[in-house]
């Protein structure tokens, strides 16, 4: 593991999404700004972040039991077991993770928590997915970008609005990746439950975050050429991986699929 502290400088007077986050799956590494954000949210919040930590669960469990050894995590969040590379590592103890995050506590936690198995090898960014080619730079230097690499982006890219380039931002993340290499993405949806969405948007906005959820058909646009992996986009409780058993069933807000690049 190899991070910065030296820019580490904790803002505890903003909310965070990684904090807000935190704090509703239960954490306790967030702050009152954070939990006056979460407090504010529906029920449905709580199922969404419990959600989508599922899905990654099962997203990179399939990928590593197919073999990719190699992780790109942006929008990593505070670490909450298992993590990404815990659960590759325990089908590919040599596989490499990247995690990136643009919140300072992440890397705090990062330095302690996110330690590889011997065999493989973890490192942390400090960066922003508004600034895909640093990270990028900075992946080279652990991940081999001549073969094939899994860029996970869990309900991240409903933070990028649309005037902030979302598509694109995806789209230069891709075209750096070999062939062979899978996008996984999970997303907030504003067509599911369209008054529910709403809702959450006006209250994150109250604490200074803006979001951008998207349709079904604007969730897609991310998966632009690329090959949808079976059941293909769906909500996040609806995907499993061949031969991974179902969640039970459940509604959810979330889109989710996970994708190969060709």
């Amino acid at each position: 593991m190899t991070t910065d502290s030296s820019r580490l400088e904790i803002d505890t007077s903003k909310a965070h999404p990684a904090r807000v986050y935190d704090w509703l799956l239960g954490g306790k590494d967030n702050y009152p700004v954070d939990e006056a954000v979460g407090r504010t949210l529906p029920p449905e919040a709580h199922d969404a972040a419990r959600q989508n930590r599922a899905f990654m669960n099962r997203a990179v469990a399939h990928l590593a039991a197919q073999g990719i050894d190699q992780f790109l995590d942006i929008g990593t969040g505070i670490p909450t077991e298992p993590n990404l590379h815990q659960i590759v590592q325990r089908t590919v103890p040599t596989a490499r993770v990247v995690y990136a995050d643009n919140d300072p506590i992440v890397l705090r936690h990062a330095e302690a928590l996110l330690v590889s198995r011997p065999e493989g090898a973890t490192d942390y960014i400090q960066a922003d997915v508004r600034s895909p080619e640093e990270i990028v730079r900075h992946a080279r230097g652990i991940l081999d970008f001549d073969r094939p690499i899994a860029l996970s982006l869990i309900a991240l890219m409903h933070f990028v609005p649309d005037d902030q380039d979302a598509h694109g931002i995806v789209r230069r993340l891709v075209e750096t990746l070999p062939s062979g290499s899978h996008l996984v993405l999970s997303h907030a949806a504003i067509d599911l439950f369209p008054e529910l969405a709403e809702q959450v948007i006006e209250q994150y906005a109250k604490g200074g975050i803006r979001l951008g959820f998207r349709t079904r058909a604007e969730v897609a646009r991310f998966f632009d050429g690329l090959e949808l992996l079976p059941p293909g986009l769906v909500t996040a409780t609806e995907w499993a991986g061949p031969g991974q058993e179902r969640p039970e069933p459940e509604e959810s807000g979330i889109y989710a699929a996970v994708a190969r690049i060709p």
